[in-house]
């Protein structure tokens, strides 16, 4: 069924507001850089949240999560779900201490923690090498995603455009390219945040609806239930959120999921992999909004707001369609088979006007919130750690968000390039995951031990990016397609190895300089046993982590209320209401106790200093 003239205002009205809002802003974006990529970090928690929300929830998250639950039940997102616990540890431990760094970028980081030579090489490499492949890679599956929702849901052709074919859907992408481009490069950060905030609302509402019509176009939750014991053998091994089973043998794993991949995913992954909205330490342009962020307070309910949306609030509406796809499309779509592409198809055959053209606007807002945030991100990296701290320290602020404009500019063509070269996504996703798999680990304790140096990360970051290539290249093809066990194989190799390689370099190498370190202390106060020395030295006596004892249990109490919170919530759409109410008041006591520890919180002052002569 083609969109109406209906569908097609409400897109058109969608872009419309989009390219306003860029206007709205752009002079006050143009002020400096502080303004283009930190909204002049006056920006209040819920906005920024609602921002860190938006830029995770991309054109291809609802696509990938459909292949996930066709493959392996709804079990299948603990490839994601575990990332949970490097989300609350952002929250509790590193959250504060982003916003008192006072930096433009996570990448700026490097020199104030660290000095001289090495530490200015990783701040102007990671800032190329994040913005270009790890960027550019992000944009090109999140632009492959949109290609291939634009391709099913309007049945696009080649059209002849300045002598050249050029295919529909590259045209299609273009123009939300184009205005996301326009919006993001007039007026930076301000543009993004509030396009960012109506763009998830739009996104929720339609992903919501399109659930509601798929469970209808299956006869109902019943039938959803007994379709999925058919295709899966066992309705529990599609529906249960555990990926584990109990069997006449105490606990057994699934097929897809070994339990060396299970281990892996919830005792390693999650601190020791690098990966983009989930870095262990923070980072990335969650980092990005905790520095945009008004004050600490507002960084910290920020980061908190984001995990519980992405990881609670967010999943199910996908979950749902991407169940019920199971049964719609058995044999995928096409003549691959494809079941990601099963999502696209079920709201082009299930919605009616206007909630079509209501979903079309949909996928645009989640395509353009992920490439508006990337290309701010991007663009940050290039002229604030690159451009400025190396070729021209001396320009007017004016100068620089122009040069800044035309980065973002040229990370867009750029991305379309790679874009091309993109097989699948979710190869991505793991590329992605196994390059950063030894970094994890460094980038925690550089908060938190003061003998940490720059060519400690150095050294992670360049044995960690060697051993994930040669472990994929050598361990990889011993293992059948799909595999996660050549996935943990990989992830645990690249772990021992870069750790051991980067724990040597640290002690082969020099401490950083007595100066460096106060002048870190003093302006980020992290505390804790691994900064004794130096803050008794600097006057400081023996000061404990931000939060003290609460920040660990309250890390607890994160984990069990997102948790009880996403389960409780899938087991009353799934009709087992007494179990997911008693989740659901697992969760409201784990958020009071948060809550009360917030409450405490305001009362602290950091001690004085005292003057050492």
């Amino acid at each position: 069924m083609a969109l109406t003239a209906i569908d097609w205002a409400i897109v058109a009205a969608y872009f419309l507001l989009s390219t306003g809002i860029g206007i709205a802003f752009t002079k006050r974006g143009g002020e400096s850089l502080s303004e283009y990529f930190l909204s002049g970090r006056n920006v209040s928690w819920w906005l920024a949240g609602a921002s860190m929300v938006a830029t995770t929830f991309a054109a291809d998250t609802p696509l990938v999560v459909t292949g996930f639950v066709y493959n392996h039940g709804v079990a299948g997102n603990w490839i994601w779900w575990n990332m949970l616990m490097s989300g609350m540890l952002t929250v509790f431990f590193f959250a504060r201490l982003w916003r008192r760094a006072n930096v433009m970028t996570d990448v700026e980081f490097a020199e104030i923690r660290y000095s001289g030579k090495p530490a200015a090489a990783l701040r102007g490499f990671r800032a190329l090498y994040l913005a270009l492949p790890i960027n550019l890679i992000i944009l090109g599956w999140v632009t492959r995603a949109m290609i291939k929702i634009l391709t099913i849901s309007l049945g696009l052709h080649d059209v002849r455009l300045l002598g050249m074919n050029v295919s529909g859907e590259v045209l299609a992408v273009g123009i939300c390219f184009i205005i996301t481009v326009a919006y993001s490069a007039g007026a930076g950060m301000w543009a993004v945040l509030w396009t960012d905030l109506i763009q998830f609302v739009i996104k929720m509402t339609a992903v919501i609806i399109l659930a509601v019509y798929a469970v209808r176009a299956v006869g109902g939750m019943g039938a959803l239930k007994s379709g999925l014991t058919a295709h899966f053998g066992d309705a529990n091994a599609a529906l249960s959120v555990l990926p584990i089973k109990m069997g006449p043998d105490g606990i057994g794993a699934y097929p897809w999921m070994p339990l060396l991949a299970l281990f892996v995913f919830l005792s390693v992954q999650w601190w020791a992999a690098w990966y983009p909205g989930a870095e262990p330490g923070g980072g990335g342009y969650v980092a990005q909004r905790i520095f945009s962020s008004r004050t600490e307070r507002d960084g910290v309910l920020a980061t908190l707001f984001f995990n519980v949306a992405h990881y609670a609030i967010r999943p199910w509406p996908w979950i749902i369609t991407g169940l019920c796809t199971v049964i719609l499309y058995p044999a995928g779509i096409g003549p691959a088979h494809d079941h990601e592409a099963a999502y696209v198809q079920a709201f082009v055959d299930l919605l009616p006007t206007p909630w079509r053209g209501f979903m079309m606007a949909g996928f645009a807002a989640a395509y353009m919130s992920t490439v508006g945030t990337q290309l701010n991100w991007g663009a940050s990296y290039l002229v604030n750690d690159f451009y400025k701290r190396f070729l021209n320290k001396t320009a007017s602020e004016k100068h620089y968000v122009t040069i800044s404009r035309l980065a973002t500019v040229f990370l867009f063509l750029a991305s379309a390039l790679v874009t091309m070269r993109l097989q699948t996504i979710e190869g991505a996703w793991k590329f992605l995951l196994a390059l950063g798999s030894g970094t994890g680990l460094v980038l925690i304790l550089r908060w938190y031990w003061w003998r940490i140096n720059a060519w400690s990360e150095i050294s992670a970051m360049t044995a960690s990016f060697i051993v994930s290539l040669v472990a994929i290249t050598v361990i990889k093809p011993r293992f059948p397609e799909g595999d996660l066990k050549a996935d943990a194989y990989v992830m645990l190799v690249t772990v021992a190895i870069s750790t051991v390689v980067w724990i040597v370099v640290t002690f082969a190498t020099a401490p950083e300089p007595e100066a460096v370190l106060q002048s870190f202390y003093r302006r980020v106060r992290p505390g804790g046993p691994g900064w004794a020395a130096v803050s008794q030295r600097g006057g400081y006596g023996r000061e404990g982590i931000p939060g003290g004892a609460l920040a660990w249990t309250n890390w607890i109490a994160g984990i069990v209320a997102v948790y009880s919170s996403l389960f409780g919530i899938g087991k009353l759409i799934l009709g087992d209401t007494l179990e997911g109410l008693v989740m659901l008041a697992i969760a409201v006591v784990a958020f009071a106790w948060i809550a009360r520890s917030f409450r405490e919180e305001r009362t602290v002052t950091l001690p004085a200093v005292r003057e050492v002569a």
